[in-house]
């Protein structure tokens, strides 16, 4: 790429501007979803690198490398897919829900919604969903306790994101070690440094916000209808956590990704066989289309309708646009020359973390997408966190404790939206409240300043491959 004609800043300016006008009009005017406009993008891009005087056969070898360094992760993504129907339609997901919320206590109510909400969005890898079901039933608790509506919001969206960062069955959680070039596990174990930090943190906040609600009397109606559900429909024994353990102690060995995830599904499938009664040539339909059930209880049958290969195809497609769109941003200098610009005030790792943080929330509040933040962001300073020697797992780390955690902030964005209507609580309202989404950046950028766990590349041996598993 030597000789290749170096663009101006304004010229790689010109299709980001574009993104970000179509990507407006989608998600706001017309509540569409992010990847036409990512197409428009790419195309914008495209247009102005020919201008700029590259070949539409090099931009397209651009595009090609670029979605080859997410293949593995794709893979893995549909892979989840898989996990998850298996793993609901085991009753694995149920009794792990079930006895969450088993732990509900009047006078630590916001610290056990927030351990509630960690606990579902782990074990189904999505805060949406999470919010979407149990925090709609915490809502309806709180209230009745007289809990102002901003805190119980705070402390769902809370736990909520803790458990959709720390997931591997999440798909930013596969995303950002994708675009970094970090490996999943090696990626997840990382973001225990920062991540777990804040949840302690907002859950002794959470609790001193509580102690004013103690003793009085709890409606867990809505709660009891939720067990009740799972009583009625899963065979909720211990042995339905088998798949989970045999995941986890096959990762902690370092065993790949790929091959322990499909055997944690087809665990998940013979539990599914012998102890919820389920023919086995029903596993078909489930693990490709996702798990359903028609329990009577809307919240339940909202939860656990979901999973399969299918229902990751709309995500594998949109790192495909977004990926095309950031090929050719990267391949025709675009991302180098913005980057250039923005990096002359990197002067040490500290500094250098904090623009990343920074970049990645503006990009939640410009593009309304935190995909977006993660792919963009990732794009622009993998390069110099290589060239300074830090591991990639660094920035995978930093894309989602600023671009993951800060999403639900912005009321444009899908994710803002979706928390602010699901819970019926505006977004600057619960904002205070979402502690864990608050603390998680500035801890990263304390740990950037001070160099603790910023792992670098000749310490993480093996280097140079990509989600290697």
């Amino acid at each position: 790429m030597n000789n290749n004609p170096k663009p101006k800043v304004w010229e790689a300016l010109v299709p980001i501007l574009i993104l970000i006008v179509t990507l407006g009009c989608a998600i706001i005017l017309f509540d569409a979803s992010p990847h036409i406009p990512l197409v428009i993008g790419a195309a914008a891009a495209a247009l102005m690198a020919i201008k700029v005087g590259f070949k539409w056969s090099d931009l397209e070898k651009g595009i090609v490398k670029t979605i080859n360094l997410s293949l593995e992760a794709i893979i893995i993504l549909m892979i989840i897919g898989i996990v998850i129907a298996s793993w609901i339609a085991s009753g694995t997901v149920p009794t792990l829900i079930y006895y969450g919320l088993k732990i509900l206590s009047p006078s630590i109510f916001l610290v056990a919604t927030c351990i509630i909400c960690s606990i579902v969005s782990v074990c189904t890898g999505s805060s949406w969903t999470t919010a979407g079901t149990v925090g709609v039933a915490l809502m309806g608790v709180g209230s009745g306790l007289g809990i102002n509506p901003s805190m119980t919001a705070g402390a769902i969206i809370s736990g909520a994101y803790f458990g959709d960062k720390m997931s591997p069955l999440s798909d930013t959680t596969n995303l950002a070690p994708a675009v970094a070039g970090s490996n999943l596990f090696d990626h997840i174990k990382h973001m225990v440094y920062t991540t777990g930090p804040s949840l302690i943190i907002s859950l002794i906040l959470f609790g001193i916000l509580g102690a004013g609600f103690s003793g009085k009397a709890l409606d867990v109606s809505q709660i009891d209808l939720i067990t009740k559900g799972l009583e009625d429909n899963f065979n909720l024994s211990l042995l339905t956590l088998i798949p989970p353990i045999v995941v986890l102690i096959m990762v902690s060995k370092k065993l790949p990704a790929t091959p322990v995830l499909l055997l944690g599904s087809l665990l998940g499938c013979i539990l599914g066989v012998f102890l919820q009664g389920i023919a086995p040539g029903e596993f078909f339909s489930i693990l490709n289309d996702g798990f359903v059930i028609n329990s009577g209880v809307p919240m339940i049958d909202k939860l656990l309708s979901r999973g399969g290969l299918q229902s990751m195809m709309s995500t594998v497609a949109l790192i495909f646009c977004a990926m095309s769109f950031g090929g050719i941003m990267e391949y025709a200098g675009f991302l180098n020359i913005l980057a250039e610009k923005i990096l002359k005030l990197a002067v040490n790792t500290g500094s250098l973390v904090l623009i990343t943080v920074v970049s990645c929330i503006t990009l939640n509040f410009l593009t309304g997408d935190h995909y977006l933040s993660i792919l963009i962001g990732g794009r622009m300073y993998k390069d110099e966190f290589e060239k300074r020697n830090l591991a990639p797992k660094n920035l995978s780390r930093i894309l989602e404790d600023a671009g993951t955690i800060t999403s639900p902030f912005v009321p444009w964005s899908t994710c803002g939206a979706f928390m602010s209507k699901t819970l019926g609580v505006a977004n600057f309202a619960f904002l205070p409240f979402c502690f864990l989404n608050l603390i998680n950046p500035i801890i990263s950028i304390i740990y950037g300043f001070t160099g603790i766990t910023m792992a670098k590349i000749d310490e993480d041996k093996p280097i140079g491959k990509n989600l290697s598993m």
